[in-house]
């Protein structure tokens, strides 16, 4: 049953489990003109220690209507926010000051819109509504093959191919960055071939870096039978025919400085996303990156993402769940999810505009749990950011080094 509603779910253009009666609507990807992001001068900053704990931040999060509250930013703030650094393999830090051309400001405040009737977690799909993704059909072919895992026990996602796009939080805790992210690695999912080895390419060095990744080198099984005995550090052993993680170094990471904090700063976690550059391109399809669009124009109100939960044992898990609530920039929602999710990018499927096509694309970076304030009462949500114009700039700008191909999205 399981596995029918996976495969309902993954290639039924536009059709939304909801409450009983939606059917397909035409939910298209609107393309429009995306305002600049422009890199104005770049300064070497002091490396950093790298101590900082790896794990979730517990960021303070102004509540949905204390954003309804707050002024629109200025010019000048978003261009603070939106100024980055840049962390190298080396451990040598530089900050990228920019400027926004093309942004017409409006004196409006921040808004939040409702979403569907919340699903809670543990309620319509028995005891989870996770999707433990064991077929090695499913788990090394798009969409799925763009979900990868960080050596620092994070997830995120295939944006190019040599681009990971995840959460800044996964690197960095907003003050100093995180222990392993100095030599920090990418493991992509990949079939072996019939003699149970990977096919190898580059200098030995590389191999050598592939193989030290340790404990993070453990490999997806297509069966939740455990074999008796002592499990192994490593992992469970890799059999013919089943895939493992291919492990990449990292050549820079970039952070918006909106989520790097000064001594008295709190986090934003509007800006908790940042973008890792591979010393090596994947030859496999990845997931473009798409503006988010309100609660309205989801198919059912959903949204979906994949990535690699802790308590599944080194499986690709997926999910889908209805927004319960938006704001500007982030996205409220409860679908299941542990501790390894986190930095996972959520897409959509929408038509292609004036086609028949449907797309996936990334419009939010899951950031985690969090409790937030509502109405004068703590509510606990999973929070996602969204990829706004502003965002979608500036993460393009990170990609392809210039603005001139980022103009729509």
């Amino acid at each position: 049953m399981e596995n029918t509603l996976l495969w309902l779910v993954i290639l039924i253009p536009g059709w939304a489990l909801s409450d009983g009666s939606e059917t397909e609507l035409d939910f298209t990807w609107h393309l429009s003109r995306i305002p600049q992001v422009v890199s104005e001068k770049t300064i070497h900053l002091a490396s950093p220690t790298f101590q900082a704990d790896a794990g979730v931040v517990k960021a303070t999060v102004c509540g949905i209507e204390c954003q309804e509250e707050l002024p629109a930013p200025s010019l000048s703030q978003l261009e603070e926010s939106l100024s980055y650094e840049t962390i190298f393999e080396n451990g040598t830090r530089t900050l990228t000051r920019v400027k926004v051309q093309g942004l017409v400001l409006e004196p409006t405040r921040n808004s939040s819109v409702k979403g569907a009737h919340p699903r809670r977690r543990r309620q319509v799909y028995g005891t989870d509504s996770r999707f433990s993704i064991l077929d090695k059909r499913f788990a090394t072919n798009f969409p799925f093959n763009t979900a990868v895992k960080l050596s620092t026990g994070c997830s995120g996602t295939l944006v190019s191919p040599n681009h990971v796009l995840t959460a800044a939080h996964c690197v960095h805790d907003g003050k100093d960055y995180v222990k392993g992210s100095k030599k920090l690695r990418v493991g992509v999912l990949k079939m072996r071939n019939k003699g149970g080895r990977k096919k190898r390419r580059g200098s030995k060095r590389s191999r050598r870096e592939a193989e030290s990744a340790g404990q993070s080198q453990a490999h997806l099984r297509e069966s939740t039978t455990q074999r008796p005995g002592k499990k192994s550090r490593l992992g469970p052993r890799v059999t013919q025919g089943r895939p493992s993680f291919q492990w990449t170094r990292v050549k820079s990471t970039h952070i918006p400085k909106g989520w790097v904090r000064g001594e008295n700063g709190g986090l934003a976690l509007d800006y908790d996303y940042a973008l890792l550059e591979l010393k090596r391109a994947h030859k496999q399809q990845h997931m473009e990156l798409g503006v988010s669009p309100t609660i309205t124009k989801l198919p059912g109100g959903r949204i979906h993402f994949s990535g690699f939960d802790n308590d599944r044992d080194e499986q690709l898990v997926y999910r889908f769940c209805s927004v319960s609530e938006e704001s500007n920039d982030l996205l409220y929602q409860y679908c299941d999810a542990e501790a390894g999710s986190t930095g996972s990018g959520i897409y959509l499927r929408l038509k292609e505009p004036g086609q028949k096509n449907w797309k996936r694309k990334i419009v939010a970076v899951y950031s985690g749990h969090q409790w937030v304030d509502v109405h004068g009462v703590q509510k606990d949500y999973n929070v996602a950011v969204r990829i706004t114009p502003l965002k979608y700039a500036q993460i393009c700008l990170w990609i392809h080094g210039n603005a001139a191909n980022c103009a729509y999205g």
